[in-house]
């Protein structure tokens, strides 16, 4: 009996299919993370240079990974959306960050 052949070219684009949903996919949800946090009212330059001192920091300083880790968590699981409208339950501009500091956008310039 003889053997089927294979469809590469469909395969492949297949593959490439997922992984531009994948993409796709990450994309929306950084955008959405921007957004839930709050620094979509950065300007984006600003937000550009946060980044890559983040970036910077976290291989600087492991420790503060964790950290940062923990209070992303804390977002989540508190359903907080900083970016959206607020409601009774989201905290007031101001409140103190996770380790004690004001938001960014709630701190002057330095």
């Amino acid at each position: 009996m003889a053997r089927k052949p294979r469809d590469y070219d469909a395969e492949l684009q297949a593959i490439i299919d997922k992984a531009k949903k994948v993409k796709t996919q990450k994309t929306t949800q950084l955008g959405e993370l921007v957004q839930i946090t709050g620094a979509d009212t950065l300007p984006m330059e600003a937000l550009a240079g946060a980044l890559m001192a983040v970036v910077k920091q976290s291989k600087d300083k492991p420790d503060i990974l964790a950290r940062w880790t923990e209070a992303g968590k804390a977002v989540f699981q508190s359903g907080s959306k900083r970016g959206k409208a607020k409601t009774a339950g989201d905290a007031a501009p101001g409140t103190p960050g996770v380790n004690g500091t004001a938001p960014a956008s709630d701190r002057s310039p330095e």
